[in-house]
């Protein structure tokens, strides 16, 4: 019943932008484009970990977003995340696998 650390709420912001990631429009209205935009551009802003926030509002302004379709913004989001672990000693993802992991699960239907 204790309010999330840090690292537990680094895990579950990972997940819901992952996720959001997998299952955004292959083609994204232009309405779709600047909601998106919108929700990574506020992350700086109101994340509860400042350094957290500032190394990701860092990020934004260094590789800006690629909103153009599901499969380019999973490949940038798996990008960002690879940075952030790069910078805590963490294992990098292979990005070749964000929709086995963020929407279709693994081959063996293990999460079917």
């Amino acid at each position: 019943n204790c309010p999330p650390d840090v690292e537990q709420l680094g895990r579950a912001t990972w997940t819901f932008l992952h996720t959001t990631a997998a299952y955004y429009p292959e083609k994204p209205t232009p309405t779709q484009r600047a909601n998106m935009l919108m929700l990574l551009r506020a992350l700086p802003l109101l994340y509860p970990c400042k350094w957290c926030a500032d190394d990701f509002g860092q990020d934004l302004v260094k590789h800006a977003p690629d909103v153009s379709g599901r499969v380019a913004l999973s490949r940038w989001l798996c990008e960002r995340h690879n940075e952030v672990n790069s910078k805590l000693g963490k294992e990098k993802f292979d990005c070749a696998k964000v929709d086995e992991r963020w929407r279709d699960g693994p081959p063996d239907g293990s999460c079917d």
